[in-house]
């Protein structure tokens, strides 16, 4: 569980390097994502951190904050406080290094293997800190997009790539859809010149692709076809086109 706090901390750091010189006209202009600002998108990192942190430190509350979600009697951005959602960018900032700071130390105390109470289905400890870790970079390349900066690539990268293949299924039940029951190889290169493999050698189905360009694949963060990564077979390219991780509508890159 160290490694995957460890890295959820530098990932923390690579964001800070993108925001923290900000102007609070900055923190309030529009990003490449629609819809929302630079406040808005660490302020829903923030929300989902402090909703995290319930859960794993107390099981009860957050089932009744997890209903009120439900039902709609609540936003998950609201959960922080009317104080937190007022704050300016740099203050907003500072409140949300130091919760993630509280998260992560509940997540080195938690079993990586425990079940825990989630959003959607219940999820283990381990996979929960992974998905802050992809909702992380995926927030920071938005960002660093939107403000013209070169967001770093690193081995981390790992992470968000495991999670996304692992969640191939989960793309199709996530739109209604049957998920087929053939495997798929994926092979990427990582940024250090690595390859990392999943899925059996002879896969009728493979992708292809540098981790960065997969990861960005799968966050929705760019078409299949603006992208590099290769397929071979019929559903390889239809998981590529539906790649999903999270559950919410499928958004960004299926709009024309």
């Amino acid at each position: 569980m160290d490694q995957i706090c460890d890295d959820i901390a530098a990932e923390t750091e690579a964001l800070s390097a993108v925001v923290q010189d900000l102007t609070e006209d900055q923190w309030r202009a529009p990003t490449v994502a629609e819809g929302w600002d630079t406040h808005e998108t660490i302020l829903h990192l923030a929300a989902a951190d402090w909703a995290c942190h319930l859960t794993l430190t107390n099981s009860e509350a957050f089932a009744t904050t997890r209903a009120q979600l439900s039902e709609g009697a609540i936003s998950l951005n609201k959960l922080v406080g009317a104080e937190v959602l007022a704050m300016p960018g740099h203050e907003l900032w500072q409140w949300f290094l130091d919760f993630r700071a509280e998260m992560i130390n509940a997540f080195r105390k938690t079993d990586p293997k425990a079940r825990i109470t989630w959003l959607g289905p219940d999820i283990g400890a381990r996979s929960l800190a992974t998905s802050r870790l992809l909702e992380t970079w995926t927030h920071s390349l938005d960002l660093a997009d939107s403000f013209g900066l070169q967001y770093p690539r690193t081995n981390r990268l790992r992470h968000i790539a495991h999670i996304g293949v692992v969640t191939r299924e989960f793309s199709y039940v996530n739109r209604g859809l049957t998920p087929p029951s053939h495997p798929v190889r994926v092979e990427l290169t990582s940024p250090s010149g690595e390859q990392w493999d999943w899925g059996p050698e002879d896969a009728a189905n493979k992708v292809s692709a540098s981790a960065y360009e997969f990861c960005k694949v799968i966050t929705r963060r760019t078409r299949l076809t603006d992208s590099t990564v290769q397929t071979q077979g019929a559903s390889a390219a239809e998981w590529m086109e539906i790649a999903q991780p999270w559950i919410e509508p499928p958004r960004i890159s299926d709009q024309a």
